[in-house]
């Protein structure tokens, strides 16, 4: 299986160019006084429906147009951020988007698809539902990461992170590894001795399972996250490669690590975040990440779909 790779993320980058947004790295004076370190947060909740998610999904549609395959409708499975950047990317390119959806998705997410004209069909059970769709509709599946086009194009963030600045530690969310994966490419490509983290919830750690055991594994069903971004059922192949070949670490952090840092981190960025894009902070917090003293420390803000956290 081949790997994404720096010329894949360059060619992303070219060709999503007028269709995401190039976001800010802002510095957050606050928390850098907090952890003794310059820390810059990669503000991906300002990208297009609020998330990093159009990256990939809109490299996915245009690689697909290049090559004469561009669908009319796509079907895909998510929790939220993939089914809205779906939809978007779809809005751009004449193609309707279908996605499986959980019955108990937060509603600013179902607002959110719709916005962009998607279709929506809840499900308890969203791979099963999605690869019915495809079968019904007979059109191809925008997975939400195990796909070189999706990583590639969330590598672009990573791209975007070391021409603006010289990191020596990048902290990213884990879902199912797309994010990760292409960032730590990016980064490693441009900055190889700069430590390239995930971050996960302890509660879906699916990527940590998969590295663990060498190959993809179930998740065990348990108690839902708070970080509902990152509730990956799995981590898919291509990602799970990505990762083991680019990513130093993937660490784990509690619910509680991750409601305590969801407010703080808002408070201290003036960002709307959604807790899953507060998960780096978090693990610094936790420790289970060391601060580089006096170092660069980026955090990936991956997205802003949620309401404000208490407090």
């Amino acid at each position: 299986m081949g790997l994404v790779d720096i010329d894949d993320i360059a060619a992303a980058a070219a060709r999503i160019d007028g269709y995401v947004l190039r976001t800010p790295l802002l510095d957050c004076e606050r928390l850098s006084t907090e952890l003794g370190c310059r820390v810059l947060v990669k503000a991906e909740n300002l990208q297009h429906t609020g998330s990093f998610k159009p990256r990939g999904a809109c490299n996915a549609l245009l690689s697909w147009r290049e090559q004469g395959r561009l669908p009319d409708r796509v079907v895909s499975f998510s929790a939220g951020n993939h089914a809205a950047a779906v939809a978007f990317a779809g809005s751009q390119l004449g193609v309707t988007a279908t996605v499986a959806m959980p019955e108990a998705a937060q509603s600013s997410k179902v607002d959110n698809v719709r916005r962009y004209g998607g279709e929506i069909v809840p499900t308890t059970d969203l791979m099963g539902t999605c690869e019915e769709l495809a079968r019904r509709y007979g059109c191809p599946t925008l997975y939400p990461f195990d796909l070189p086009e999706v990583i590639a194009g969330q590598g672009t963030v990573g791209r975007e992170i070391c021409a603006d600045a010289e990191p020596d530690l990048v902290l990213a969310p884990v879902g199912g590894g797309g994010l990760i994966g292409g960032i730590a490419t990016a980064v490693k490509a441009a900055a190889p001795r700069c430590r390239v983290v995930g971050v996960e919830p302890e509660l879906f750690n699916a990527m940590r399972l998969a590295l663990d055991a060498g190959e993809v594994v179930p998740l065990p069903r348990g108690e839902p996250t708070i970080a509902d971004g990152l509730a990956a059922p799995f981590a898919g192949e291509h990602t799970l490669a990505q990762v083991q070949r680019y990513v130093d670490d993937v660490v784990g952090v509690t619910e509680r690590d991750i409601a305590a840092a969801w407010p703080a981190m808002v408070g201290a960025t003036k960002l709307l975040l959604e807790p899953s894009a507060v998960v780096g902070l978090a693990a610094l917090r936790a420790g289970v990440v060391d601060v580089p003293s006096g170092g660069t420390v980026v955090l990936v803000a991956s997205g802003g779909n949620a309401v404000a956290p208490p407090g």
